[in-house]
């Protein structure tokens, strides 16, 4: 039987090393991997469906495996996750002090279906009592303009979203033409100590404890697609490939622990990644339908009422049937 050839385009993460440079193999799969930045992922992936498995965004995600007859589906691999409360940026100028304080103001994000304002516009919608109809919501690259988004959206009725096109979120937040940008990574601005930009809270290390500790979730940011036929003409694709990525992060896991081999030349890292299994359990980092439940969910929600996803959906619906089918030895 020859090997099935597929192409997979992700960033460069430790956790899939082991896997594309083949001392993990998939059963039966011939892969031809890319190493790309996430965006060209995203963006070549949702445009043109150019790699039969790719990483993208999961907001842009629930957008198309939520269309009617949907060429896509999930595995339930994540490739970054990262808690968002240190995403808030704020001119000082704007006098907020607080999430509360956003009522009223102008907040720029990348795209609207960017993860990480997805979580935290959802978070204030639903937990801080700022509504999304309460923001002047703003759309702009983040550090250079002409950022366009990458899926088709179905904005709330009475929610402001103004694009603009010649301008950067670093620039509208510095000049106070913006009071907040939510955004990934840190904008130029702050990175250059503008004297008028802050994060809203400094303290998000603790934030971000306490809110697993409450809740339970670890926001998802990427996790791996497929084109639909591939999984059609092929059933047994998904659970070989979710194999091989489990495995591969085991070991990346396994290396992280250990300071004897650990990658990264850096003195106290396997002492604070224990600290992370006090606190996540004994898989730090896991993949897999049930042992994310409470994350996949909250994106089905938070994505469907900020018009990104078509409906509210179930994680079962989104992953491969049967992926997480237990085999007992």
């Amino acid at each position: 039987m020859s090997l099935l050839k597929l192409s997979i385009a992700t960033t460069d993460y430790d956790h899939f090393r082991d896997f594309r440079l083949g001392s993990v193999q998939a059963e039966g799969i011939d892969v031809n991997w890319m190493n790309l930045g996430h965006h060209e992922c995203f963006a070549r992936f949702t445009a043109n469906r150019e790699f039969d498995v790719a990483e993208l965004s999961f907001a842009k995600f629930t957008t198309q495996v939520t269309r009617e007859n949907s060429d896509v589906v999930g595995l339930p691999v994540i490739c970054s996750r990262l808690f968002r409360f240190s995403s808030f940026y704020v001119n000082k100028n704007s006098g907020i002090k607080s999430v509360e304080d956003l009522k009223g103001k102008k907040i720029g994000s990348p795209e609207w279906a960017h993860s990480a304002a997805v979580y935290m516009r959802g978070w204030m919608h639903n937990e801080m009592g700022v509504k999304l109809t309460d923001v002047h919501w703003y759309q702009a690259g983040a550090n250079s303009p002409g950022r366009k988004e990458k899926v088709e959206l179905n904005l709330p009725d009475g929610m402001q979203l103004t694009r603009v096109e010649d301008k950067s979120l670093s620039e509208m937040l510095a000049s106070g033409e913006i009071d907040c940008a939510i955004i990934a990574r840190p904008p130029t601005c702050f990175l250059e100590g503008h004297p008028d930009v802050e994060r809203l809270y400094p303290d998000y290390l603790e934030m971000e404890e306490e809110y697993f500790q409450k809740t339970k979730i670890w926001p998802i940011m990427h996790i791996i697609a497929m084109r639909r036929q591939i999984l059609d003409e092929n059933p047994w694709v998904a659970r070989n490939l979710f194999n091989a990525f489990q495995e591969s992060k085991r070991r990346s896991l396994e290396r992280l622990l250990d300071p004897a081999v650990s990658r990264y030349p850096l003195a106290w890292l396997p002492t604070y990644a224990r600290k992370m299994q006090d606190i996540f359990g004994e898989d730090p980092f896991p993949y897999g339908i049930e042992e994310n439940r409470a994350t996949w969910e909250q994106m089905a929600l938070y994505t469907y009422q900020q018009g990104i996803a078509h409906r509210q959906f179930t994680p079962e619906e989104i992953f491969p049937e049967g992926i997480m089918t237990k085999v007992i030895v």
